[in-house]
């Protein structure tokens, strides 16, 4: 199994060149520095949440394409194991658990959230939909201005292409989080 930098370095070369476009103009649409994309492309780095979104989006594929190990046939992820993603400003993470095949569109993802700073997500692709159950805990999510609060097996599904919040209302929250894309 590789190491979850070297399969983000090579999903970003392989989406960049199925694209057809340069570092530099991929760098430019997701917002971040031309450098920063090319030690991600090495292999090095220390990339956050946000960062691989906006790489995402501006590459118009699902996050998952980005982070994904090469699927095997029986596949488990225990529970505290798999590769957690942090966000960069919020002590907030997602374990990709399982994508689509190719023509199906969906992720899911185990999300660990502590009170504190809020997750402030950008819009994802067009089309995507979240669906959200929190498993322990309470949350505060939804699109930004329209926020809900959700306690344990409370389930709630938005629009993910707008701007959108996840925050803890208690500590050791977490919730599965299925993303569809359109």
């Amino acid at each position: 199994m590789s190491s979850p930098l070297a399969t983000i370095a090579e999903a970003l070369r392989r989406e960049r060149a199925r694209t057809g476009i340069s570092l530099t103009e991929l760098a430019r649409r997701a917002g971040i520095a031309k450098s920063t994309l090319s030690q991600l492309e090495a292999g090095s780095g220390n990339p956050g949440v946000e960062t691989l979104w906006a790489l995402a989006v501006a590459l118009n594929v699902p996050f998952s394409r980005l982070i994904e190990t090469p699927a095997t046939p029986v596949r488990i992820i225990r529970a505290g194991e798999g590769v957690r993603y942090p966000a960069e400003e919020a002590n907030f993470a997602g374990t990709l658990l399982a994508s689509s095949p190719p023509g199906v569109s969906r992720e899911i993802y185990q999300l660990h959230i502590e009170p504190g700073a809020t997750r402030h997500a950008e819009s994802h692709i067009p089309g995507s939909v979240e669906h959200v159950i929190v498993a322990k805990g309470r949350l505060r999510t939804g699109p930004t201005g329209s926020e809900v609060e959700l306690a344990e097996g409370d389930y709630a599904t938005f629009p993910g292409d707008i701007p959108h919040i996840y925050e803890a209302l208690e500590p050791h929250t977490w919730a599965v989080l299925v993303m569809e894309h359109r």
